[in-house]
């Protein structure tokens, strides 16, 4: 027998064979049919080995083994020699290099052979290897009977130098022979040969019967035998139930006869209607169970749904919820303005009236104040001048007095006395005018003075009646502040309510609450509006948040955002 294929490095998978279509499906299996091929009364009974065989191959193995390794060592022996000797006589080789050249040749077969044996194990064959040992065996045997001259001179010596070594060789085959098949036998892949005397008493059968074997992988010459047997066996049964003819049974009576040529068994065919009865059964409870995992899935998937809806729902009732909290803020915080700037005005105008009031009680007490100082000035100069005047007239009645006294004594004798009279009556009147001068002197003081505080007066109310001016122009201009800070909270009122309906988010809010104050307290002008003013009024401690804030609320008005 001879092995082409190398044997795997596993255990084979076992056949599984394609179930062809249903010939027909009885409701109960086939009535008599046995169950099994060992139940059938056409079984074929398998002879164990008998112990005396087991002893027999075992000697043999012994015989075999130590036999094959003394020829072996012979032929080795006998070849080292014969080739150390002829490399050093005749071929050249130094006494040194002549003893390796026989190791070398000889050893090449068997790592040739023991390589080529391991890469078959190992699944990765190579037919290289093979040849060049069976090429370095042909060298070995050409060298040991050329040994000693031309093999035609004496071929009897030639052979006799070759022998061994083909011996040597013949056992390196036949152990490699034995590893293959034991690795086959191991891993379930040795398949059997029919038997030459098969082939020559049945050739056409034989032929069929290697047909099955090598198609459907089976791999035992005997299990083909036993099958045949069966079929054999099973077709003669069938024929004594139905008394001979066949044409009677039922059609799966008749599956083993028409699934032999598939290599079916009979005990396969006759199982077949119940083995794809439990297919459909096991197809059918599969479906089912897919079904049923794809409804599973199908609620599962619906109820996620479902509760993705309520949690994107909840989420929905949350924004708006905090969206609710911040419009109403700012609507409160817009409405407190608007209070706030209604009750300043109020302030500011009842401040002004207050101050207006304060201020024209103020002026006419300075007003009196001044007048009765202006009237006690007067007073006092007409009293000097009253003063002044008195004692004029009490000199000049002197003077007259003394006058007449001395035109009484010129009509008397002249005399010391009258003359001193008349000196003293020259000296009032010089007095007397001198009070006449001094006077003068102090009414036109009096006049200089008047025409001061006149003059004081007359300053005093045009700066009273600047200050007046300016205080109007001051609270004219708090009652703009205050409209314009009116029309501002309304304004801020507006658009709070316009952001609310629109819906938009704190952070645009903010943008355009920055924008509205930088078209009331900047004049449009973005970079007019202090930073410390966006500060203060959005409540931010960040410069850098104030800034952005100024400038998306500049990009907002360049867009044309008007409140």
């Amino acid at each position: 027998m001879t092995l082409t294929e190398p044997p795997p490095t596993a255990a084979p998978t076992t056949l599984i064979r394609p179930q062809p279509g249903r010939v027909s499906v009885p409701d109960t299996f086939v009535s008599g049919a046995p169950q099994s091929a060992s139940d059938a009364p056409w079984a074929v009974s398998e002879t164990p080995a008998s112990p005396k065989r087991n002893l027999l191959m075992g000697t043999l193995s012994v015989l075999a083994a130590g036999g094959g390794g003394l020829v072996g060592a012979i032929g080795f022996a006998m070849s080292y020699d014969t080739l150390r000797h002829v490399a050093q006589r005749d071929w050249g080789f130094s006494e040194g290099l002549a003893h390796w050249f026989p190791v070398g040749v000889d050893a090449s077969i068997v790592a040739f052979l023991a390589l080529d044996l391991y890469m078959i194990r190992k699944g990765t064959p190579w037919s290289a290897l093979r040849l060049a040992a069976h090429v370095m065996t042909a060298a070995t045997i050409w060298f040991n009977a050329a040994a000693e001259g031309s093999i035609l001179d004496n071929p009897v010596r030639a052979v006799a130098h070759g022998v061994m070594p083909a011996l040597f060789v013949v056992g390196v085959e036949a152990a490699r022979r034995l590893v293959i098949r034991k690795a086959k036998l191991e891993a379930g892949t040795a398949s059997d040969g029919i038997p030459p005397q098969r082939w020559v008493l049945s050739p056409l059968k034989s032929g069929r019967m290697f047909r099955r074997m090598r198609l459907y992988d089976v791999r035992s010459y005997p299990e083909m035998v036993r099958r045949d047997q069966e079929l054999i066996a099973y077709e003669l049964w069938l024929k004594r139930k139905y008394g001979g003819d066949l044409g009677a049974a039922k059609e799966d009576e008749l599956l083993p006869m028409k699934m032999a040529p598939y290599g079916y068994t009979v005990a396969q065919a006759l199982a077949m209607p119940a083995d794809q009865e439990r297919a459909a059964e096991e197809r059918a409870e599969e479906a089912e169970r897919r079904h049923r995992e794809a409804d599973t899935r199908r609620r599962i998937a619906e109820k996620r749904a479902a509760a993705e809806a309520l949690r994107a729902e909840g989420d929905l009732e949350k924004v708006k919820a905090e969206v609710e909290g911040e419009t109403g803020q700012a609507r409160a915080h817009a409405k407190a303005q608007v209070t706030a700037a209604e009750r300043a005005a109020q302030a500011e105008e009842a401040a002004l009236e207050t101050a207006l009031v304060a201020e024209a009680r103020a002026r006419t007490a300075a007003a009196e104040r001044q007048e009765a100082l202006e009237r006690e000035d007067a007073a006092a100069a007409d009293l000097r001048a009253a003063e002044l005047a008195g004692r004029a007239a009490e000199e000049r009645r002197k003077a007259e007095e003394a006058d007449r006294i001395a035109a009484a004594e010129d009509q008397a004798v002249e005399t010391a006395t009258v003359a001193a009279a008349r000196q003293s009556a020259a000296e009032a009147d010089r007095l007397a005018a001198e009070n006449e001068v001094a006077a003068a002197e102090a009414r036109r003081a009096a006049a200089e003075i008047r025409r001061l505080a006149a003059q004081e007066v007359e300053e005093r109310e045009s700066l009273l009646a600047s200050a007046e001016l300016a205080k109007v122009a001051a609270a004219e201009a708090q009652r703009v502040a205050a409209e314009t800070r009116l029309a501002a909270a309304e304004i801020e009122r507006r658009a709070v309510e316009a952001e609310d309906r629109a819906k938009l988010t704190p952070r645009q809010r903010a943008v355009r609450k920055v924008a509205r104050m930088v078209l009331v307290h900047a004049g449009g002008d973005p970079d007019a509006l202090p930073l410390a003013a966006i500060q203060r009024e959005m409540e931010v401690s960040s410069p850098a948040t104030a800034s952005e804030y100024r400038q998306e609320a500049a990009q907002l008005l360049a867009e044309g955002y008007q409140p």
